[in-house]
């Protein structure tokens, strides 16, 4: 576990998936990530690579070959390495091999960095082609937020929160155009959710049909509030085409996952090359994306 720390928040990240697993204010002792119970999710903040979401029938065809992915790929259960760490600073990276390889037959490098500022803590995603040919890839990230935060310092001067005293706070959306998701996937037609003066109540009814699948939102901010004490988080997000908002039956966290990248369609034809969101990188290119988290 690595731990960096500017004084006003601190946070830990596991070389496994290069995961942030905590993300804690040291002026009030909240920490704002998912405790990661098993018993409901065993995840903090995996990294979706190379693909976002599922596959269907979990393969997906190039060049005349199929091959097999699982859900949101195999980032998050490899082990990173960790270079140019300071105090407040790492970058983890992960490079292909003859495993990735069987199941994702490129050469890439993929960086993961972390950075803190003030009450900030950036994550960018570097992806590198070091290959010969074209690079296709998606890429996303999946941090969960404790819903409700739990206020060590300060337990005597709010109230015990719930699940439904929190909201999701969006900066230009009054409503949200939701993708129904059908066996994992992207199925047909769409659900319209207004917004209260660009307000969502959170409720674990909102997620019983599994995650809000958004598909570009003109928002670069979403805030996570609560009605009864004045803390939360901003988190900041620009170049996502894709969001997805998803909590676990009966857990207490939220997620919000800046996505490059969708799940198959239910009538997509498998071919990587033209996947809805796909991406991809000439030889010796990189591409870039970063979202932030601020805490008060």
């Amino acid at each position: 576990m690595l731990h960096l720390s500017n004084g006003q928040i601190e946070v830990v990240i596991h070389p496994r998936g290069a995961e942030l697993q905590v993300l804690k204010s040291l002026s009030t002792g909240v920490n704002y990530m998912w405790s990661g119970d098993p018993e409901y999710w065993g995840k903090f903040s995996p990294i979706l690579f190379p693909i976002v979401g599922a596959l269907k029938n979990d393969t997906y065809l190039y060049n005349g070959k199929e091959y097999t992915l699982p859900r949101h790929g195999f980032a998050r259960e490899r082990t990173f390495l960790a270079e140019h760490v300071s105090e407040e600073a790492v970058n983890f990276r992960l490079v292909d091999d003859a495993e990735t390889r069987a199941c994702y037959p490129f050469n890439f490098q993929l960086d993961v960095h972390y950075r803190l500022e003030e009450n900030r803590v950036y994550c960018r995603y570097t992806v590198t082609n070091t290959g010969e040919g074209p690079l296709w890839f998606s890429i996303g990230g999946h941090p969960a937020f404790a819903v409700p935060l739990l206020l060590e310092n300060e337990t005597t001067q709010y109230e015990t929160t719930q699940y439904e005293d929190y909201f999701l706070e969006f900066n230009h959306s009054h409503e949200l155009n939701r993708y129904k998701v059908t066996g994992g996937l992207i199925g047909d037609g769409t659900q319209h959710i207004k917004l209260d003066q660009g307000r969502l109540p959170l409720s674990k009814d909102l997620f019983r049909e599994d995650a809000l699948v958004l598909k570009g939102m003109p928002d670069t901010e979403i805030s996570l509030g609560c009605s009864k004490h004045p803390h939360g988080l901003h988190f900041r997000f620009e170049g996502f085409p894709f969001f997805g908002i998803w909590a676990a039956p009966g857990a207490d966290f939220v997620c919000l996952e800046p996505w490059c990248g969708i799940a198959d369609s239910v009538h997509h034809n498998q071919e990587l090359t033209t996947k809805e969101g796909i991406l991809s990188v000439e030889p010796g290119e990189h591409w870039c994306r970063q979202w932030c988290v601020a805490v008060f």
